[in-house]
């Protein structure tokens, strides 16, 4: 079969095409910046960010983004004082758990699930969580 100058161009057209469709998908996803859900969160950040959205969205006047200032740092408030109270409890209810579950286990048992409990604790902090104690 004798290909005529015309479907010689249109295969190197598509040969081309395809490498530069292909070039673009490659370049999309190696250069792509990845989001993490494990980066730690600031929460004066994320209050700035949501003081900021709601300034626009809502088109707050500055009386009422003062206002919403305001109601943001006695919730603020609010939660560390109920958490103060209520963390000795939780960490009652952690410690009495710990305690059950090492009454359940065995000398060997026992020494790994020391170990799976660091493990975790560790991920945890990498993640820049909270580590229950």
């Amino acid at each position: 079969m004798k290909l005529t100058r015309w479907a010689i161009a249109m295969y190197v057209g598509l040969v081309f095409s395809s490498g530069a469709v292909l070039g673009a998908f490659v370049h999309r996803a190696f250069t792509a910046s990845a989001v993490s859900a494990n980066t730690p969160r600031n929460p004066e950040e994320f209050r700035k960010r949501f003081q900021a959205e709601m300034r626009a969205r809502l088109k707050l006047t500055d009386d009422q983004a003062v206002k919403l200032e305001k109601i943001m740092e006695e919730t603020r408030a609010q939660f560390h004082k109920t958490r103060s109270v209520i963390e000795p409890e939780m960490q009652r209810i952690r410690q009495a758990q710990q305690e059950r579950i090492h009454a359940i286990l065995d000398a060997e048992q026992d020494i790994e699930w020391d170990q799976v409990r660091r493990e975790r604790d560790e991920r945890i902090r990498q993640r820049g969580g909270w580590v229950p104690r």
